[in-house]
């Protein structure tokens, strides 16, 4: 079955250990892509403000090292920027690459830089990632949770959508959340979340946010993180992410918000832990999985691939 997967840390651990793109030792690839049947792939130019002199400086290195990849393997991968890129993409049998930015700090506090990101491809952007920035506050062990947006946050959440671009969620406070979800006039993501009420991690989406989000018409995308599928004394002691909690999750979040607001969110090569899919190829393993426990085969379509589509139609364009 094809998917859509809207988050992976592949293009900064490139970068850091020197790997290309078409086949590597990391768990994202061309080749484990292809095997996967994946439709299109969001490549997120992950940023530790913090080892760095400039985030917007190594963000853009990252980028162009990624694109260099992209030019050099483009008989099978192809970057997207809207919709109508990713059918050409498909017809011409080649994988979607989408490209986001995980941390905002990258645009550091300046609107031309968001442009400019944009413009050179940039089609989401997560707003916070683990400190405060320029643009808010991240729900990183629960310590900024009531802190919503700053003055410069909504600013870009207002440029982003007249730009758009996808607004990312993910690692964003409650009060963030509850910020962007009320300003923003267009559907907005949270590329790799799963549900609190199942798991009760600070990085996961309360039922009232899940229910939000999806009548806002955005999508939440399932992480493969053990820390956010099951509770710490229930971590298996290899630290394996299974099918069967990232299920349970998924028939939640359905319950509690309808199939239309799910979406995958791997962050391979973004999270320590091992999962039952080993690596980007073995997708069919999770749609074995909900199959087996009762779901559809339209419902997996949908979560697999069809609610993204829709949401990049409905903001890319």
């Amino acid at each position: 079955m094809n998917f859509i997967d809207f988050h992976c840390d592949t293009a900064s651990a490139m970068l850091e250990q020197n790997q290309p793109l078409r086949k590597n030792s990391l768990k994202v690839d061309i080749e484990k892509l292809q095997k996967g049947e994946a439709l299109a792939q969001f490549f997120a130019m992950y940023i530790d403000k913090v080892k760095h002199e400039s985030s917007y400086a190594y963000c853009l290195e990252m980028l162009q090292n990624f694109k260099q990849e992209l030019v050099l393997n483009s008989e099978n991968i192809s970057l997207c920027r809207t919709h109508r890129d990713l059918i050409e993409a498909q017809k011409q049998g080649k994988i979607g690459a989408f490209l986001t930015i995980e941390e905002g700090e990258a645009i550091e506090g300046d609107l031309d830089k968001l442009r400019f990101f944009k413009q050179e491809g940039i089609s989401a952007m997560t707003l916070t990632w683990n400190y405060e920035n320029e643009l808010g506050y991240p729900n990183f062990e629960w310590q900024y949770q009531n802190r919503g947006l700053k003055p410069k946050g909504f600013e870009v959440v207002e440029a982003m959508n007249e730009l758009g671009m996808l607004i990312d969620v993910s690692h964003l406070s409650d009060a963030g959340f509850e910020d962007v979800i009320t300003h923003s006039t267009k559907p907005i993501i949270a590329t790799h979340s799963n549900a609190r009420a199942v798991t009760n991690h600070s990085r996961n989406l309360t039922d009232e946010q899940l229910k939000k989000l999806a009548d806002n018409g955005g999508v939440a995308g399932l992480a493969f993180s053990v820390n956010f599928l099951v509770e710490k004394e229930s971590i298996d002691p290899l630290r394996l992410a299974k099918v069967e909690d990232m299920v349970r999750h998924i028939k939640h979040i359905r319950n509690i918000a309808g199939v239309e607001v799910l979406a995958l969110g791997s962050d391979y090569d973004g999270i320590m832990n091992t999962v039952e899919m080993e690596d980007a190829s073995q997708m069919f393993k999770l749609s074995d999985g909900l199959l087996k426990s009762g779901f559809s085969y339209d419902e997996v379509e949908k979560i697999f691939y069809k609610n993204g589509l829709r949401i990049i139609e409905e903001v890319l364009g």
